[in-house]
């Protein structure tokens, strides 16, 4: 049941219904309505629409789509925002879970909505983000059968996130940034000091050759710790042979697949709780299990690590065994150890910040 985060023109975007954030008379107006209307051929779709003739604030009626790369259009009607003390926050959430309704109705397996009401209709953008997220993906949790989500944006501009979200990630990637202009500084010239940073303040102690990052000391905990829990090997230096490359094979460890399958029944959790926590489909996630030597890619692991809610040390480890690894020098993989190290698992939280930081997102 994934939700997808992509931006574009909805106009032209294939998917079994396109959503057109119409009025209530049902008339093709500016914005993404008049780029659906003229993609699908202004009159055709406007006396389809001139048919139904209303559409209350909150609800959804549904049309042929004519000349879209579509099969119907539905058309919702989101509330002018006045201070979000009408009700405004309810009609946002029921014009999309009526569009969707309106479309499991109809059989759909796809459907692309753009951002409701925040354009003329002036809801503001971060509360009109998390209503849309999360009212799809509320239904979307719901539902047995499958059915993709996308929800298009015009521009990355749109995707103003809530304060809760966008400090403590800016935060993050900028220590990530200092930390790493000083290395790559102390490489330069290990003898001299570091420079200031933006606030002024003079970083630590002068970067010498000797200096070891916080990156560095984190590896050698899990290393150390990794080998406290090994059991001492008791062989003499005359029995100490290297392993030939046969027996070193022989000796490999469990691959990506089993491991996951492994995590999962050790949590207790269903297939269906995982991949729909991964924003995964159903078929996607029957690949992985039926094949042991399966190779997903990175962020089909990270989804599942994050769906699985493994600790960094955890994440690390079944990433290792797709032949991955988290990089403090990668603006995603930073983004993903703060979510992990605050421990938000919320697959849908970590997407819009990805796409607002012009990265990836996970699962789909």
């Amino acid at each position: 049941m994934p939700l997808n985060i992509v931006h574009g023109n909805l106009a032209a975007f294939r998917a079994d219904a396109l959503v057109n954030p119409s009025n209530s008379l049902l008339r093709g107006g500016g914005g993404v309505s008049g780029f659906l209307f003229k993609a699908a051929g202004w009159d055709d779709l406007q006396r389809a629409c001139d048919a139904i003739g209303y559409c209350a604030p909150g609800q959804a009626v549904i049309t042929p789509a004519f000349s879209l790369p579509a099969r119907y259009v539905i058309h919702t009607v989101g509330p002018v925002y006045r201070g979000g003390g009408q009700n405004e926050a309810q009609l946002l959430r029921n014009a999309y879970i009526n569009s969707l309704e309106l479309a499991r109705r109809h059989g759909l397996e796809s459907i692309a909505f753009p951002l409701i009401s925040s354009g003329t209709y002036g809801y503001p953008q971060a509360e009109a983000v998390s209503i849309a997220i999360r009212s799809i993906r509320t239904w979307l949790d719901g539902q047995e059968e499958e059915m993709t989500v996308t929800l298009e944006l015009f521009n990355r501009q749109e995707m103003s996130l809530e304060a809760r979200l966008s400090m403590p990630v800016s935060r993050a990637l900028r220590q990530a940034e200092y930390q790493n202009r000083d290395i790559r500084y102390s490489l330069r010239d290990p003898d001299r000091t570091a420079p200031h940073d933006r606030t002024g303040a003079l970083r630590d102690a002068a970067l010498t050759e000797h200096t070891i990052y916080q990156a560095d000391l984190d590896m050698l905990r899990r290393v150390e710790e990794a080998a406290a829990r090994e059991p001492a090997a008791e062989v003499s230096m005359q029995e100490a042979k290297p392993l030939s490359l046969s027996e070193l094979i022989k000796q490999k460890d469990e691959g990506f697949s089993d491991t996951l399958l492994r995590l999962i029944d050790a949590r207790g959790l269903t297939d269906a709780e995982v991949y729909k926590r991964a924003n995964i489909d159903r078929k996607h996630f029957s690949k992985i299990r039926i094949n042991p030597g399966y190779t997903p890619s990175k962020t089909t692991a990270l989804a599942l690590a994050i769906a699985l809610k493994l600790t960094r040390d955890e994440t690390d480890n079944l990433l290792a065994r797709a032949g991955y690894a988290l990089s403090p020098a990668r603006t995603m993989d930073i983004i993903i150890a703060h979510f992990l190290d605050v421990g938000n698992y919320n697959i849908d939280d970590i997407n819009a910040v990805l796409f607002s930081h012009e990265q990836g997102t996970l699962g789909v």
